[in-house]
């Protein structure tokens, strides 16, 4: 997957121009080809594949932390206030794959501005509404925004830098996602204690505004398998998917166990099993099956379902800990968490730079060994007394230094041995299996939690949270384990 080598001006980091598959000629006016042959400036490049990831990532966290805020604004039920982050969940985890399959069809740029335009113009509707089930409404609509913005985003970041760059492009890219992730609480818990709940959705329009014009100038549009489209393909995976995330999203209301419940899981296994026969049978699949071959991509989708399970469903529950069980307020517990939530941003650019001269299985293996100890720490550590949070600060940086060191290269490794017209279809492939990870971390981990006597009190609450902490590090060990698997010189 090597670039042509062009010339580069002393001083100044270009971006070669990478072979990628067009539309014929007729299909792209002379002076559009011109401006795609020309080189960009990587930092440009990275700035404009990041910048939109992190708004749809900071505003996904934000609406959670807004919550308290919300509720009294708009009088919701309870199955409402639940639904203004399912909503967003649901679309984005279903979505992914057929945003991914219009952007190999349409132009993957097209569709990443496309995705931008639709999460901005719902995030204004967010901001107006005045109703619980408006507000629903817009998230889902947000949701399908970011499910063409995130996979396509690195898509994009890795068809744009030269292939001795792609490493630390991409983990420059998850040091931002990080950034969204260290920032999400803080900016949550503003909005909590006074702000505007309106406003977290009206920042995204000046965002936009100058997202958009970043794309155009510094990203090439590129195409990936130029293919009839599956539609039946298209109906079992999405149906699969959002049957899946829907049942495990409101297993905690209607019980894991309760007929509907099973009924609605056991739909959408029947779908996602009638998608794997239809994808092994025609010619043009959705995604295709022989993805599966590369020991680095199935490796790498395991951890990092694994991965999402465990510490995701840990972090939902910890930072309710802090408020609950601990007593701060939002805007206290969101500064608390910055040893955890900071780190990656700091680490991941890092770990970017080493997965180029060590490969990605030191990394990624080493990163989730270090979480799995950090879970098992607060295990032993989880106290309702506020002074026992300074105990758990070495596990929370522990954790995030782990974070930081699986993030990037556990993308690196998914598209380490895929070919550039399959870069999309593997990306939307591993970001479905981590949001699918996150709803069943934060689902299992509660159930776990609510079955040991955890409630919100403090003494409860920190009852609850250990045999929670303990499964999740059972899970991060799987996806340790899993991460051996991975090859030596993968994304060297």
């Amino acid at each position: 997957m090597s670039l042509p080598s062009t010339h580069v001006a002393p001083g100044r980091a270009t971006v070669a121009d990478a072979p990628e598959r067009r539309p014929p000629a007729a299909d792209t006016p002379t002076a559009l080809r011109a401006t795609e042959r020309r080189p960009r400036p990587v930092a440009l490049a990275l700035a404009a594949a990041s910048l939109p990831m992190f708004m749809a990532t900071l505003d996904n966290l934000v609406v959670t932390g807004a919550l308290p805020v919300i509720s009294e604004a708009l009088r919701p039920t309870v199955e409402q206030l639940q639904w203004f982050v399912n909503a967003y969940t649901l679309a984005f985890a279903t979505l992914m794959l057929p945003a991914a399959a219009l952007g190999d069809r349409l132009g993957r740029r097209r569709v990443f501005v496309g995705g931008i335009a639709l999460f901005t113009l719902a995030s204004a509707a967010a901001a107006l509404a005045d109703t619980p089930g408006a507000l629903v409404a817009a998230r889902a609509v947000q949701g399908a925004g970011a499910a063409a913005i995130f996979p396509l985003s690195l898509t994009l970041l890795v068809g744009a830098v030269p292939a001795a760059r792609r490493a630390l492009a991409i983990g420059v890219w998850g040091g931002v996602s990080g950034l969204g992730v260290a920032l999400g609480p803080l900016v949550g818990g503003a909005v909590v204690e006074g702000l505007s709940w309106q406003a977290i959705f009206w920042l995204n329009v000046p965002v936009a505004a100058v997202g958009v014009p970043l794309v155009v100038a510094a990203l090439r549009e590129s195409f990936g398998r130029r293919q009839p489209f599956d539609v039946p393909g298209l109906l079992l995976a999405g149906g699969g998917v959002l049957l899946a995330v829907w049942g495990i999203v409101d297993a905690e209301r209607r019980g894991w166990g309760s007929a509907a419940t099973l009924a609605t899981l056991a739909a959408a296994v029947t779908l996602l099993v009638l998608f794997v026969v239809r994808e092994s049978r025609t010619a043009h699949p959705l995604v295709p099956l022989r993805l599966f071959r590369s020991r680095s991509f199935s490796a790498a989708n395991v951890a990092s379902l694994a991965f999402a399970v465990g510490m995701f469903g840990a972090v939902f529950l910890l930072t309710q800990f802090l408020q609950v069980g601990q007593g701060y307020s939002p805007l206290e517990a969101g500064v608390r968490t910055l040893p955890w939530t900071a780190a990656p941003m700091v680490v991941a650019p890092l770990a970017g730079v080493l997965a180029s001269r060590v490969g990605v299985r030191p990394l990624v293996v080493t990163g989730l060994a270090l979480q799995t100890v950090a879970l098992g720490w607060m295990a032993l550590l989880v106290d309702a007394d506020p002074s026992a949070y300074g105990t758990l600060v070495p596990a929370f940086v522990l954790a995030g230094v782990g974070m930081g060191l699986t993030f990037a290269p556990v993308a690196t490794a998914v598209l380490a041995e895929v070919a550039d017209a399959d870069h999309a279809t593997a990306s939307s492939v591993n970001a479905t299996l981590r949001e699918i990870g996150v709803a069943l971390g934060v689902a299992l981990l509660t159930a776990v939690f609510l079955a040991a006597g955890g409630a919100l009190t403090p003494t409860a609450f920190a009852t609850g949270l250990v045999p929670a902490l303990v499964v999740g590090t059972v899970v991060l060990a799987v996806a340790t384990a899993a991460a051996l698997f991975l090859p030596r010189g993968a994304g060297r």
